[in-house]
């Protein structure tokens, strides 16, 4: 379980971010990050797994770096302070809709949705959005969705075929270049606590009815 020891070491990482301090500090993360995070992974997984049976199993492959790439970025530091892991079908950078965790030192951050799509499939998903809007709409103002997720995010388009223009009326939505939710738990109530699975779970099956309607249009 994720203990106390998860959110101190990345505090001391955030204050050490260089690569001498990790690897002086490697066993600790092993122990207290790395490995309480892949065992709260094998407890999820099945789950999602049961839920739609192209989304893989193993926990690593499901698991982010937690080395940056900083080879275009202005911050070289080398280390996330967070672990991160993505859940869709065929892998975690798979184009189709899935599910996303994110621990930090203080935050587990929870949600899903489609985060990168190219034009084509952009256009793919407006078009059915724009045959099935009623669907789009129960599924984005369900009790169950927004009290978990709040609103449906993503960055916006400035404009619109003129095909879609119509279904703006009924919702702004069809602007979305991504479609995406996320919640915001407090790591500390959850400290050596199995509520935490259930609690993921509780907002992967909020977000699970958006992520099965945006998978049927591709």
């Amino acid at each position: 379980m994720i203990t106390k020891t998860y959110t101190d070491f990345f505090k001391e990482l955030k204050g050490n971010n260089n690569k001498e301090w990790f690897h002086a500090n490697k066993k600790r993360y092993e122990n207290d990050v790395k490995g309480p995070f892949l065992e709260l992974l094998s407890e999820l997984l099945p789950i999602l797994h049961e839920w739609d049976n192209r989304i893989l199993t193993d926990g690593k492959k499901a698991l982010f770096r937690i080395n940056r790439d900083v080879r275009f970025s202005k911050d070289k530091t080398p280390y996330h302070t967070i672990l991160k892991a993505g859940f869709s079908p065929n892998g975690k950078k798979s184009m189709l809709p899935g599910y996303y965790l994110g621990i930090s030192a203080d935050t587990v951050h929870v949600g899903g949705g489609l985060f990168t799509v190219k034009p084509p499939e952009l256009k793919a998903v407006r078009n059915y959005i724009a045959n099935n809007v009623d669907d789009f709409l129960a599924i984005t103002n369900a009790k169950e969705f927004s009290n978990c997720l709040g609103v449906l995010k993503g960055d916006v388009s400035k404009r619109l075929d003129k095909t879609h223009e119509v279904v703006a009326n009924k919702t702004q939505l069809i602007y979305n270049k991504q479609f995406y939710a996320m919640s915001d738990l407090s790591l500390a109530n959850y400290y050596s606590s199995p509520n935490l699975k259930d609690d993921i779970m509780k907002h992967f099956n909020a977000i699970r009815p958006l992520n099965e309607f945006l998978d049927a249009a591709f």
